[in-house]
């Protein structure tokens, strides 16, 4: 019961184990701020985009990273997504975001990428 408790309380150790991977893998940036999607064109990026080297995300590729520009703010949240086209879920780091920045990921995930985008932040 212990175990359950504490997987509810606010995600401290759930963060905590977000805030290593980030510490000890490489951060690659494959699509700057300002970028277009691959895929959808009218996608631009409000904030850098990449995956941590070493790591492996829903999709088998390196788990996903938006990196704003609030430096040495560290892990602000988290997004879930489910694409329908992809067929996969996955969860994709906030790092360094403010929350105008938040709010644009946001409106990228869910009202272009159409992938959803539910906030889980860090509190």
């Amino acid at each position: 019961m212990a175990e359950q408790e504490g997987a509810t309380g606010g995600g401290t150790g759930f963060f905590a184990h977000l805030d290593e991977l980030v510490a000890s893998a490489e951060l690659v940036v494959d699509r700057p701020k300002g970028s277009r999607h691959p895929r959808v064109p009218e996608a631009v990026y409000p904030v850098h985009y990449g995956y941590l080297e070493g790591t492996t995300g829903g999709d088998g590729d390196g788990a996903d990273v938006f990196v704003g520009d609030a430096s040495d703010a560290g892990v602000v949240g988290v997004f879930l997504t489910a694409d329908l086209l992809k067929r996969d879920v996955e969860v994709k780091i906030l790092l360094d975001c403010s929350p105008q920045e938040i709010e644009q990921v946001h409106h990228l995930l869910n009202d272009v990428l159409e992938i959803g985008g539910l906030l889980v932040p860090r509190r």
